[in-house]
């Protein structure tokens, strides 16, 4: 449970003694059945990316400079240094776009922490417990950097999961290393000087690498700092610092609110293989029930007005680009295709003569509403009905035993083609036991390639 934080000696001060606390504190058993659903839905997204493209190029350019190391990757034969491996399996579990969401943070948690703290409790030799403990200090000081930093941070441009991500991943580093309150102000200085992501690049191969180099600087930073080296001591406080520079105006009373519980029980899982932003349109439409798309004349999806600057991709040519149109998405959607299966958003899909008439007739206006992440659809049919709806998936899950059914069949699906139903079943298993777990290796040792 967080309590009052203490402010005094500035904000990266503040976030410095609640880490330290973090050590010791009890864990609630919501925050951690979260914190093994986000490992889960991470093994899940990045067995399923781990042949992509971007992730081919990442593994070839690492084994060029010389990476043969140890640390395995998901799904895959090669086995590479720890810091490469960490890049690589954080860009590998972006690399489609289907992993976790946090509105606090205003980015994806999971893809910038838990491959650091993964392949560090790896090496370490650390127990699930130790695990669990570091994707809960990870996320809640990612989520609160995140609400520190204000939507202006976002909106100027910056892509959260790279910057705030990197304090986050630094976060759990330091956990598994056991960082004194000096060590880990000087982390978060490391961290905050390294910290990078620009929104332009969304639809492309470098979005991905945002996750994978911010879990890298946020390892690199812990590490650094446990042998002595330096940065500025309060860097998201300090003049020219991270928040200074990367944010219109900080919100420390936000950042340092006491809570209820762990921040990570608020984490947002998605369903739909496209950007998070683009989930309530298509379950707007899912809430109208079954439409015949020959007999749609016109559609209109309203969104909060940050939405055109994220997924609003008008006319998209490619697999990846859809994941970030509006205009198709809820034009696949209408068609009653299956949003949850990856294999959907293909080049030749964004190509479809059905779906491009279907898109073209799909309009996209902003609006105003309490939740920005709440949609509204209106679809026009041919005999001049017209079907209304609203959907809002930024609500947490109140059950988590339908939020395990769900991610374990979300899982299994994407898990079976590579792993096989039984290994599949394994992970699934040792994953909800994870705090039972005195050895991590027998659990990545099943997620190598045969």
């Amino acid at each position: 449970m967080m309590t009052a934080i203490d402010g005094a000696g500035g904000i990266t001060g503040a976030f410095t003694r609640l880490l330290a606390g973090l050590g010791t504190a009890a864990i609630d058993e919501e925050a951690a059945t979260v914190a093994r659903q986000c490992l889960l839905d991470w093994i899940g997204v990045s067995l399923a990316g781990r042949h992509e493209p971007l992730v081919d190029i990442l593994v070839e350019t690492a084994r060029e400079e010389g990476g043969g190391g140890h640390l395995p990757l998901p799904g895959r034969p090669e086995t590479l240094p720890l810091t490469q491996a960490v890049t690589v399996t954080g860009a590998m579990s972006h690399a489609l776009d289907y992993d976790d969401v946090h509105l606090a943070m205003q980015g994806h948690p999971s893809v910038a922490v838990i491959p650091a703290a993964w392949a560090l409790a790896l090496a370490e030799g650390r127990d699930g417990g130790a695990l669990i403990r570091a994707i809960v200090g990870g996320f809640e000081i990612a989520c609160r950097t995140g609400l520190l930093m204000g939507p202006s941070h976002y909106a100027r441009g910056w892509h959260a999961t790279g910057t705030v991500g990197s304090f986050g991943a630094m976060a759990a580093s330091a956990l598994l290393l056991g960082l004194d309150e000096h060590r880990i102000a000087h982390g978060f200085g490391i961290a905050g000087t390294q910290a990078a992501g620009l929104k332009a690049v969304f639809g492309t191969m470098s979005k991905p690498l945002h996750a994978g180099r911010a879990a890298a600087n946020g390892l690199t930073a812990a590490r650094l700092a446990a042998r002595g080296f330096t940065s500025h001591p309060d860097i998201l406080g300090a003049s020219q610092g991270f928040g200074d520079t990367q944010s219109d105006g900080l919100n420390p009373a936000a950042a340092l609110a006491p809570a209820p519980g762990f921040m990570i029980r608020d984490t947002l899982f998605k369903y739909h293989a496209a950007c998070y932003l683009t989930h309530s349109a298509i379950e707007a439409v899912h809430s109208l029930g079954r439409i015949d798309p020959d007999t749609v004349r016109r559609a209109t999806v309203r969104v909060d007005p940050g939405h055109l600057r994220v997924c609003n991709i008008p006319a998209p040519a490619t697999g990846l680009e859809m994941k970030f149109s509006l205009r198709m998405t809820a034009a696949l959607a209408l068609a009653g295709e299956d949003t949850a299966r990856e294999a959907l958003f293909a080049d030749a899909t964004a190509a479809r003569p059905d779906l491009v008439r279907l898109r073209d007739a799909v309009t996209v206006e902003p609006r105003t509403a309490p939740s920005s992440t709440l949609s509204e659809i209106e679809v026009e049919l041919a005999d001049g009905a017209t079907c209304r709806a609203a959907f809002d998936v930024g609500v947490p899950a109140a059950d988590l035993d339908r939020q395990w059914q769900r991610l374990s069949a979300k899982f299994l699906g994407l898990a079976r083609p590579v792993l096989g139903e039984a290994r599949s079943r394994e992970v699934l298993g040792r994953v909800r036991e994870l705090d039972a777990c005195t050895d991590l290796g027998p659990l990545a040792r099943l997620l190598t390639a045969s």
